[in-house]
Formats: C-alpha cells, structure tokens, sequence
C-alpha cells in the first residue's frame, strides 16, 4: 500500500482527553501515528501538539478535516494540517553579505533542506550572479525612504504571485515597516548578529570585540514590529577570547548566522514551530 504523510499541529486550552480523542479520531481515518510531540505551558494552561501520521494516498486534507472535526468542535482546537510530501516554497531577501543565502542554497542542493527557493529579492546587485547560477529568479529592489512603501508593496505582491510559504531574511539589511510586518507575522524569519539585543547598528562584530566579549552569538526569529524581537525560534553561541580580532569575530559570526538561520527555517518548515505569545514551542 503506498502511503502519504501528513503533519498536524494544535494548540487549545489544556483539558483532560485532547491526545485520546484526536488519535482516536486519526485511528478511525485510517492513520498510522509516525511521531508525537506534546507540550503542556502550565502559565498559560495551553496545549500544544505535534503529530506527523501516515495515511493510504488519495486520503485528502479535507477528509482528515472531517474525520477531527468532531475533537477540533469540543476542544476549541487551532488546528493546522499540511501535506507532507509537499515542497515548500521560500523567497529570499539579502543585501550585501552572502553567507546566510549561500548555506541555504547548499542545504537545499544536499537535500537537508526541503525546499524550493521562489525568487532571491536583494536591495542590491551582489547576489544576482548566484541567483542565476541556480536558476532562480532574481530581483534587485533599492530601497530608500521615498519608495519604501511601494517596494514592500512589490515584495507581498511577489509572495502572492509565487506562492511563497515562508519569507527569510538573509542578513537583509533592511527594517520592515509595522505594516509589513504584521501582514508577513508567522512567515518571515530574520537572523539576528546577536543571541541578545545588543550591538545593534553598524559592524556589530566589531562593537563587540571593542567590548570585550567572551561569547558571540546569534538569533533567528520571527520578524515583528518591535525590531529584533519577535519570537525566537533558534539561538547558538561561541566562545572567543581576546588574541581574537575583529575580523575573526566577524568570521565566526558569520559561521554561525548561516548555521542558526538553516536550522530555524527547517524547523519551521516541518511544521515544528508554534506560536505562543511572543515564545515559540519548538518540537525538535
């Protein structure tokens, strides 16, 4: 029998027989349970699940829709549930600096990723050789305080037009507008050159050396209007030392905004990032 994957998040308000009835419920569709992930935020008293399931092909979302209403009615569930032999699609913003695009385009070519990248959008020429190297559509869009609303306005018409899933900031060197930001909330992601708001502004790496530090860093999370502080999906650090410079803080940084960005974008595009407030549940 040839089977077909689907991933199902919830979350509802934590009552006694969400798990029993939703599995029984998928039991009853035919479903085999290939993993299961649960998380209870006893603050918050919300429950939030995470089931990737096996059904017979020609089972259709709708069915499955069907067949959980009955548990999604009783539970006030928020539910969501996508196909997962389906590629995702992302589209890519970067400015200058490379390396985040660069490792995401690897990991999409290693098959780490599961992903195909709509269009690269940059506000500059630098990336448009590697764009077209891949075969992906490139766009470059200056951006300046005149045309900001219209180039964002050409950014959500590209979504629309290209079917994009997820919007990522590649080291995009450019602040969102409330406006974008809220209707892009949940589907964008940004790498951030710190595991903590600080450094903020020009050469980060280098305020940062000028410091002192012993620990370099940095964050991807969702884009939100308070710049820098949507909730976080992913962090990492590294240890430096002061025989470092500048330029080796740099390195490392980039190193590690490439890593924490891939790991982030594959996390939530197998449906294993859930909102809650201004966290995330993360079901690795």
């Amino acid at each position: 029998m040839t089977l077909q994957t689907f991933i199902l998040t919830l979350c509802c308000d934590d009552r006694p027989g969400i798990v029993a009835a939703v599995t029984t419920a998928l039991s009853a569709a035919g479903a085999n349970i290939a993993e299961s992930n649960q998380f209870w935020d006893r603050q918050t008293n919300r429950f939030f699940m995470r089931i990737a399931f096996q059904v017979p092909v020609g089972v259709l979302r709708d069915d499955l829709e069907r067949a959980l209403k009955a548990p999604i009615d009783r539970f006030g569930m928020k539910v969501s549930i996508t196909d997962g032999g389906r590629k995702p699609r992302i589209l890519i913003l970067v400015s200058k600096f490379d390396h985040a695009l660069l490792h995401l385009i690897y990991q999409i070519r290693v098959g780490w990723l599961n992903a195909e990248v709509v269009a690269v959008v940059s506000n500059h020429n630098d990336s448009q050789r590697t764009a077209e190297l891949e075969g992906i559509p490139f766009y470059c869009w200056p951006v300046n305080k005149e045309n900001k609303a219209e180039k964002e306005e050409k950014l959500l018409q590209l979504v629309q037009e290209t079917g994009a899933d997820l919007v990522i900031l590649a080291r995009y060197m450019q602040v969102f507008s409330d406006n974008l930001s809220k209707r892009l909330y949940g589907k964008a992601i940004n790498i951030h050159h710190s595991f903590l708001p600080s450094f903020k502004g020009a050469k980060p790496y280098h305020q940062a050396h000028e410091r002192g530090v012993k620990l370099i860093g940095a964050t991807a999370h969702y884009v939100t209007p308070d710049l820098d502080e949507g909730p976080i999906i992913e962090q990492e650090t590294e240890r430096v030392t002061h025989a470092m410079g500048a330029e080796d803080f740099v390195a490392a940084g980039r190193d590690i905004e490439s890593r924490v960005l891939a790991r982030a974008v594959k996390l939530h595009l197998e449906d294993r990032v859930m909102l809650n407030g201004h966290k995330t549940v993360v079901f690795r």
